[in-house]
């Protein structure tokens, strides 16, 4: 892997991994939500948070999310693919203060339409908070 391109889809290996560790901080939150413009309370008014199902204040699920991209992007199959699709399932809340680790495990390489399949995974404390699937689009070496 180089800085400008990531791995070639002919380096990929089923069962190769890679992962991140970001520490959610209300910073983040508050400029994810000015950024997406979702200012739902339950994210930036602990007030009405603590009179939610969550009993305070809760990260954005696609803040959460967002540390797979950065997987994807920046080390597998990491610079130059192309994110095509991504499902997500929510598991678990994240609250300020909590490390997230967002790991991506290949699943399947398609090498006639050049694609890769990615399980991905967000954890807080080993405990699983966002899972899903990811396909991204891979450069060939031969392209």
């Amino acid at each position: 892997m180089h800085d400008q391109q990531g791995y070639y889809l002919e380096d990929l290996e089923v069962g190769m991994e890679a992962s991140f560790a970001k520490t959610v901080t209300d910073a983040d939150i508050v400029l994810f939500a000015g950024i997406s413009g979702d200012t739902n309370p339950v994210h930036i008014d602990e007030e009405a948070a603590q009179n939610s199902v969550f009993e305070g204040r809760i990260a954005h699920g696609m803040l959460t999310a967002s540390f797979v991209s950065t997987v994807l992007g920046t080390k597998l199959p990491g610079p130059g693919c192309i994110y095509l699709s991504q499902s997500l399932r929510f598991k678990a809340p994240v609250r300020i203060g909590d490390t997230v680790t967002a790991k991506v495990r290949v699943k399947e390489v398609i090498t006639v339409k050049k694609r890769v399949v990615l399980e991905t995974i967000c954890q807080v404390a080993g405990k699983d908070v966002v899972d899903g699937e990811a396909t991204v689009m891979v450069t060939s070496r031969n392209s």
